[in-house]
């Protein structure tokens, strides 16, 4: 009868060669961990971050500054002497109100048009099998790569034709055309993170599709709603180049076209009407994204939506 003797393991001398290589190897990869090489690479990292940081930070700090400033220049310095003398010589009808009122029809008008559009678009792309969604896709995505200054040419032609030019809602309809393509894209893959099954139980209650799609799939997409509204209302409020084209009457014109105006004639600028001018034309958009991630903040959860 032999009698196991207990090996050196179990009597804690060490474990065998074998089963002390992956100790071996993790202590390697917690020394790589803080290596020299890996401290060096997170030093550049951090220095390249904090250069696109300060290549952000200047022109808002010049902006900020320059408001203020009754004698501001090109360069960023303190106001001597901190005054709203620039704020109080835009603040009127024809230079800021007007403009930011026009700005503000261009942009909501495509930013609805576009979203009921997209939601439209994107509920069969996204719900049912169909034999041409791909080629439909794909012409979609084709629509988005489309630079607009090689279509403005005949799109002015056709403005002429229908005397649609000088005219907000021809814009308003342009810019909803331009950006459909992507609206529909970014539309179709929130709505597919959405169960189809919710619709079906819907369905089995006698409710239509365009009823499950209204008061199931957009309530619980609203996040994804909120996003392609604030995308799109972004573009249409910064669109310089469609507005300059289309619209060229004072009273017609929106703030991005405005703004061009404080460069005067022989290279003179109002630096500090300027400055003054873009805090007031950016409030909106920063209002307008505070107020939809409030509303649609915690509207996304699906939590016992689906029974398991």
């Amino acid at each position: 009868m032999t009698q196991a003797t207990p090996d050196a393991e179990t009597l804690g001398l060490g474990a065998s060669p074998e089963r002390g290589a992956p100790r071996a190897s993790r202590g390697g990869a917690g020394a790589a961990l803080a290596s020299p090489r890996r401290r060096n690479s997170k030093i550049a990292a951090t220095v390249v971050l904090l250069a696109i940081a300060v290549a952000f930070i200047i022109p808002l700090g010049w902006i900020l500054l320059a408001a203020f400033d009754s004698a501001a220049t090109v360069s960023v310095k303190l106001p001597t002497s901190v005054t709203l003398d620039n704020f109080t010589q835009i603040m009127n009808v024809d230079t800021t109100f007007r403009p930011l009122g026009n700005s503000f029809i261009i942009s909501m008008g495509t930013a609805v048009i576009t979203v009921l559009c997209s939601v439209l678009a994107a509920y069969p792309l996204s719900r049912y099998a169909m034999r041409w969604r791909k080629p439909f896709l794909y012409g979609i995505l084709f629509g988005t790569c489309l630079p607009i200054t090689a279509m403005m040419v005949p799109v002015y032609a056709l403005f002429v034709a229908f005397g649609l030019l000088d005219n907000l809602w021809g814009t308003v309809l342009f810019l909803a055309a331009t950006s459909l393509p992507m609206a529909i894209w970014m539309t179709k893959n929130f709505m597919d993170s959405i169960p189809i099954s919710l619709e079906e139980a819907a369905w089995v209650d006698g409710a239509s599709a365009m009823t499950a799609l209204w008061r199931i799939v957009v309530p619980l997409m609203r996040p994804g709603i909120a996003v392609v509204f604030i995308f799109v209302f972004t573009q249409a409020w910064g669109n310089f180049f469609v507005p300059f084209v289309l619209l060229f009457s004072e009273s017609s014109q929106p703030a991005a076209v405005a703004i061009f105006g404080f460069f005067g004639t022989y290279g003179t600028i109002s630096y500090g009407r300027l400055a003054a001018f873009s805090i007031l034309y950016s409030v909106p958009v920063l209002a307008l994204y505070l107020l939809v991630q409030r509303l649609s903040g915690s509207s996304f959860a699906m939590a016992g939506a689906v029974k398991g």
